[in-house]
């Protein structure tokens, strides 16, 4: 089995040695996304609500770039730079993944890349 490397201008560029998604026969393997508009390379302007947004459209966009969707996404993993935004976070996420949502971990931490406010990855299948 080959694994493929994913990569979109329709999502930030990686700003370390991984990348995007990795892609093998049957799943793919997404890199943490975070709030950054990839036409500008900066953060989205607002709160957690505004980057909960972006992350999302930017995880659609790699997963579609590797021939799966948002729909196919069976994990998602969320940091949180703080967990009372979790119930804002959480009403974003439903949006995206409304009836049937993946399995998701959500967890803390003390600090996410160039200051970001929530980071998400994903395993999805391939259509």
């Amino acid at each position: 089995m080959k694994k493929k490397i994913v990569q979109t201008d329709k999502a930030p560029k990686a700003i370390g040695p991984y990348s995007q998604a990795i892609q093998t026969e049957s799943i793919v393997y997404t890199a943490g996304q975070i709030g950054i508009d990839p036409a500008t390379g900066e953060f989205i302007e607002g709160g957690v609500e505004e980057q909960t947004r972006q992350v999302l459209n930017n995880l659609r966009n790699v997963l579609e770039a590797a021939g799966s969707s948002i729909d196919q996404v069976v994990k998602t993993t969320v940091f949180l730079k703080d967990m009372n935004d979790f119930a804002k976070m959480n009403a974003i996420y439903s949006e995206f993944f409304g009836e049937n949502p993946p399995a998701r971990s959500t967890v803390a931490v003390a600090g996410l890349p160039k200051g970001g406010l929530v980071e998400i990855e994903a395993v999805a299948l391939l259509l």
